[in-house]
């Protein structure tokens, strides 16, 4: 996850309605997997697989980050979860890359890298920011290198040696608003973040939309802020 934000947000990310909103739609897209041991690649705090133990029967987690000063250990819901800044072989089920591919020049060699280390049966679950005409200052900020079409990001996958099982897009009801904005900021090269803290009335409508999206989620393939896809290491 990217780091920039959650120093923005602070101990308030899980209540912020765009995190909040992204977290229970990784739930609803991992809901028929039962994981029980997670890797968290490029973690950070490792909010998403903190998430997924304290709502989920998964019943570890492997938060592996460069950016790690320490190797520690932590526990979520009385389950272990372990911050590395590397990793060696494992036999963790599922594999988090959430917001990760975008800030690497070469996207299939890091998916290819971390597909070595876990068993045949493994699954992927990756999000990325979607379409390249929203490049725009927030971008810049959060350092990325590049956002992604759904047939682009299933590709690298595909040609790291994963199979697809599905991928959709999420966020598409605030996509025509957000994209408005992102348009506007285009034309900018000043480097700044499109996510702030809001009110709570504000934050309520906007989770209550992104809520009301997550039936339909699995199957919007049009538009939306992120792309999801969920793979297999065959």
């Amino acid at each position: 996850m990217d780091l920039k934000e959650e120093d923005i947000l602070g101990a308030n990310i899980g209540r912020h309605w765009y995190y909040r909103s992204k977290a229970a739609a990784l739930r609803r897209y991992v809901s028929g997997l039962q994981p029980k041991r997670l890797l968290d690649v490029g973690a950070g705090s490792g909010f998403f697989s903190r998430h997924l133990l304290a709502e989920t029967s998964a019943e570890s987690a492997l938060c592996v980050d460069t950016g790690y000063p320490s190797d520690r250990d932590d526990s979520v819901a009385g389950k272990p979860v372990r911050y590395r800044r590397d990793t060696g072989p494992t036999d963790c089920d599922l594999v988090l890359m959430m917001d990760v591919l975008e800030h690497v020049d070469d996207d299939r060699s890091l998916a290819r890298h971390y597909a070595a280390k876990v068993p045949s049966g493994a699954h992927f679950l990756v999000t990325v920011p979607a379409f390249s005409f929203l490049w725009s200052g927030h971008d810049v900020f959060l350092e990325h290198v590049r956002r992604y079409q759904l047939p682009e990001i299933e590709a690298v996958l595909r040609e790291s040696g994963l199979e697809i099982v599905r991928g959709a897009y999420f966020f598409g009801l605030v996509f025509p608003l957000a994209a408005a904005v992102r348009l506007a900021d285009r034309n900018t090269s000043e480097p700044r973040s499109s996510l702030k803290k809001h009110g709570a009335l504000l934050n309520g409508i906007l989770s209550a939309v992104c809520a009301a999206e997550l039936p339909l989620f699995p199957f919007n393939r049009l538009a939306g802020l992120s792309a999801f896809v969920l793979a297999r290491k065959p």
